[in-house]
């Protein structure tokens, strides 16, 4: 029998009310203070907490109540599922995003190869220009890029807007959000609760490096969007179409940044092929994988 978003939710919600009766993980990340501030969980509670955890697993390691107690706790795994649950819920388009996480690897080859056929096909016009748009004119890669660019802006305040709408989100003051917005730069979560990493990939021993991969692919990501920003006020403002040379600023920014975004990505599907399966959302691992591959 298949798994419903509501069987997801009574699980985390039974296993949300033993750990506020015991306790014992107070400390350990941003869920536990959420949990332990609430005697009654609602969906939409338990979807705020699902999104909360970071996976980092620091609690499981240290619960008393896991397998073979007959609590038979595991929260890490009850809120990774639910909150893959609340991805797909919440994502839109809806079909594509239940089937990325299906079928990820999948999923990703097929983009890939479209890109790859896309190119093709414009490589067989003639460009324009030096270097690289003599391949492909700069008419042709802003016609690619600017939606691939604007869809998934789009994609992700809807997403958002349905997400606020089911956890309540109206009530978050500024300092509130301030505080958020900044645990979500350093990436506290991924750190543990006392500040020594957690246990994703090393079962009981504390590490930082999926906190570091993470941070790799963030910087690279915005050093590469800065490149890209930096080579269109060029372009537009300066009358300096491309190529530019290596000690350009859209080098400068974009040469670090490839490399930091493909070492944590490498980096990180490392990591996740060392950690427990048992312990994540089972039913989306390759979807996971396929999101870093692509």
């Amino acid at each position: 029998m298949q798994t419903t978003t509501a069987d997801l939710v009574d699980e985390a919600r039974r296993q949300a009310e033993i750990c506020n009766a015991c306790r014992y993980c107070e400390g350990y990340c941003a869920v536990f203070p959420d949990l332990h501030a609430n005697r009654v969980f609602t969906s939409g509670d338990l979807t705020q907490l699902a999104n909360l955890c970071h996976n980092c697993r620091g609690c499981y390691y240290a619960c008393q109540y896991t397998a073979p107690h007959e609590f038979d706790l595991n929260l890490p795994r009850a809120l990774a599922d639910l909150r893959q649950a609340s991805w797909e819920d919440f994502a839109w388009p809806q079909p594509l995003a239940r089937r990325f996480h299906r079928d990820g690897v999948a999923l990703s080859l097929a983009v890939l190869l479209g890109f790859a056929a896309l190119f093709l096909a414009i490589g067989a016009l003639p460009g324009e220009g030096d270097g690289f748009y003599a391949q492909i004119s700069h008419g042709a890669m802003v016609a690619i890029f600017l939606p691939a660019f604007l869809f998934p802006l789009l994609s992700l305040a809807i997403s958002m807007r349905r997400y606020w709408a089911a956890t309540g989100g109206g009530g978050l003051s500024r300092a509130a959000f301030r505080r958020a917005f900044g645990d979500a730069v350093r990436m506290k979560n991924l750190a543990g609760g006392h500040g020594e990493g957690c246990n994703f990939e090393a079962e009981d021993r504390f590490s930082q490096a999926r906190r570091r991969a993470h941070q790799a692919v963030m910087w690279g990501f915005l050093l590469c969007f800065a490149s890209t920003a930096s080579g269109t006020l060029l372009h537009y403002l300066f009358n300096q179409p491309a190529p530019y040379p290596l000690w350009s600023l859209p080098k400068l920014l974009g040469l670090p940044g490839g490399v930091l975004m493909v070492l944590g990505c490498f980096w990180l599907a490392s990591l996740k092929r060392r950690a427990d399966p048992e312990l994540g959302a089972r039913a989306v691992r390759g979807g996971e994988m396929g999101f870093l591959l692509l």
